[in-house]
């Protein structure tokens, strides 16, 4: 399934069923509304409501509960771009839930800070308790994968000791634009991942590249740290990272994931 959350004309936000259409021209694409939170457990009601995609405004797929993990470094490019090697140990980082936006809605850079940069990311979506997960049940604890951008200010990275504002700032955590939960270890694990700003292609990688895949790093986390429903695993970015500058648009699209746009503009 497709699970996204989205609002239309004063409704309080809500869950939906996403349904792709194979003809678009004849047949649109849909969102049927299901009942309660999918992330809590429960079984997925159909409350028999459908709307065309273009009539909703699709939000942020999950707002974590408790917390959001990065992880940096794990491309091997990446890190070379960077200045450096794969770090020997996992890299890890927090990101805040008041850092969460959805499709659409703008980027916004705070005050003070001269270098934003866009991060194009596969989100792991974790859908139950667990601690010190084994391998073989790291595909019982994912809920399912949508897209991210784990949107850094390069110059208060560069300077502060602590990530905490130049990762975590309000509005640097688009999400979207919805949980796919059908997809496979295996699959996951080769998506293509590609980023363009303005329709110009600046990152062009695949998850099969990631230095630390899925399942290594949903061991090696909850070794440490219990991990909640709802909770995401940002698992890093390929080559390609660059600045934007204001008003430039940033599309981040995945395979089987759909495509996350944001904007950037000044506080």
């Amino acid at each position: 399934m497709r699970i996204a959350r989205f609002a239309k004309d004063g409704m309080d936000p809500t869950y939906g069923i996403i349904e792709l259409a194979v003809d678009s021209g004849e047949h649109p694409d849909t969102i049927a509304t299901i009942s309660g939170d999918p992330l809590a457990g429960v079984p997925v009601n159909y409350t028999g409501e459908r709307f065309h995609l273009d009539e909703v405004r699709l939000l942020s797929p999950v707002i974590p509960r408790s917390k959001i993990i990065g992880i940096g470094k794990n491309y091997a490019d990446h890190a070379k771009e960077m200045g450096g090697a794969v770090p020997e140990h996992l890299l890890a980082f927090f990101k805040p839930n008041t850092s969460v936006i959805g499709p659409g809605e703008p980027i916004i850079r705070p005050a003070g800070c001269d270098e934003i940069s866009y991060e194009g990311e596969l989100a792991i979506v974790i859908g139950r308790f667990c601690k010190e997960v084994p391998a073989e049940r790291v595909k019982d604890v994912i809920f399912g994968y949508t897209i991210a951008n784990d949107v850094t200010a390069r110059d208060w990275q560069r300077t502060d000791g602590q990530w905490w504002r130049a990762k975590g700032s309000d509005t640097f955590l688009p999400l979207g634009p919805w949980i796919n939960t059908h997809l496979s270890l295996e699959e996951a694990g080769h998506l293509s991942i590609q980023t363009t700003v303005d329709d110009d292609l600046r990152q062009d990688g695949n998850t099969r590249e990631m230095v630390r895949g899925i399942t290594d790093l949903v061991v090696e986390l909850t070794k440490s740290v219990t991990l909640l429903p709802g909770d995401l695993i940002l698992t890093g970015t390929p080559a390609g990272v660059g600045a934007v500058a204001d008003g430039q648009e940033i599309s981040i699209s995945i395979d089987g994931l759909g495509t996350l746009t944001n904007k950037l503009i000044s506080e």
